[in-house]
């Protein structure tokens, strides 16, 4: 059987970013329903940090990374909508694309439109497919409609500047928040139409003054314990909050009780990998996401990258909030 070699940046335990080391490893053929694909870029997402500190506990060892896009080598049986030479790229299950090339399930990765690079493509999938789910599938009761309120924390980050340029081509109105005046300016740019800078002003009384005290329809939060509480109050009666990450530590437990005096409001708590557990259920999302690319409706902002071996300081910088928009290595 023939082999290949790849370095791959695993861990042994879970801890500190210390903990991510080279290898050099082989991958061989792929099996029924999978591909080996080779890396042109992969994508850096707050999800590795997770999984690397053991927020997300997993088995070790440990091969990170949960996004990238490259050339399909070889398929195995059973594939049909790729082959070897194909343009591609992928958010998906299991972890491991932190590295030269992989064998994987092939069930998520999705043929790269020849308009859209490689660095675009590792940098889009896992945070515009975020997006997607959220601004049209994690909905409040009634759906959305083109001047609806919404809250949406960390504005300025990979996913919120998607869901920001998203959002405005809608029609909603996007409430995003961010740490910095330079933060708020970027949603700003990217089709937020206000912004509130947490750390000097009260993002709960600002949403009211915002709304006239009604409140907005739906919170997308993936901060977690520090945005929870005053999240739910800035929801209108039978709005829905929904939490998909925890960046300030995952959020305490409550009472549903509360939700009732809060105006019957709904709570969800959504993953990406729910969304795209089906073949057709990702291609339909991904299409959805090449065309708002394609198009010029979302544009995709790469504006960090770092070597494959600089990984250590990439998730230092994605820790300390020094990053905007998405974040590549490159190989």
């Amino acid at each position: 059987m023939s082999s290949f070699p790849s370095r791959v940046i695993c861990i042994d335990q879970h801890g500190g970013v210390e903990q991510m080391k080279f290898a050099n490893v082989t991958v061989g053929e792929p099996g029924p329903g999978e591909i080996r694909i080779r890396h042109h870029a992969i994508g850096l997402n707050f999800i590795d940090v997770y999984q690397r500190s053991g927020v997300y506990q997993l088995p070790m060892p440990l091969q990170l990374g949960m996004e990238a896009a490259g050339v399909v080598e070889a398929v195995g049986a059973g594939v049909t909508h790729l082959k070897a030479g194909d343009r591609a790229a992928y958010a998906s299950q299991p972890p491991g694309s932190y590295c030269e090339r992989r064998v994987m399930p092939a069930k998520c990765v999705c043929k790269l439109p020849d308009a859209i690079s490689f660095e675009t493509g590792a940098a889009m999938m896992l945070k515009g497919l975020t997006a997607q789910f959220l601004l049209k599938r994690a909905q409040p009761q009634g759906g959305l409609q083109a001047g609806d309120f919404l809250l949406f924390h960390a504005a300025a980050g990979g996913v919120g500047l998607i869901a920001c340029q998203w959002a405005r081509a809608l029609g909603l109105q996007l409430i995003g928040t961010a740490g910095s005046d330079a933060k708020c300016a970027l949603a700003k740019e990217n089709g937020a139409a206000h912004v509130i800078n947490y750390t000097s002003e009260d993002f709960l009384a600002r949403v009211k003054e915002i709304t006239g005290g009604k409140g907005v329809k739906v919170v997308y939060d993936s901060i977690g314990k520090d945005t929870w509480d005053k999240s739910l109050d800035c929801l209108a009666p039978f709005g829905l909050m929904v939490s998909f990450g925890n960046a300030s530590g995952p959020v305490a437990p409550f009472a549903p009780g509360i939700l009732g005096p809060k105006g019957s409001i709904y709570v969800t708590r959504q993953t990406l990998f729910t969304h795209i557990a089906t073949r057709e259920g990702t291609q339909a999302m991904a299409d959805d996401l090449f065309e708002a690319v394609t198009s010029g409706k979302v544009k995709i902002h790469i504006d960090q990258r770092y070597a494959l071996e600089d990984v250590q300081q990439a998730h230092r910088d994605l820790e300390a909030r020094k990053t905007t928009g998405c974040t590549i290595l490159t190989l």
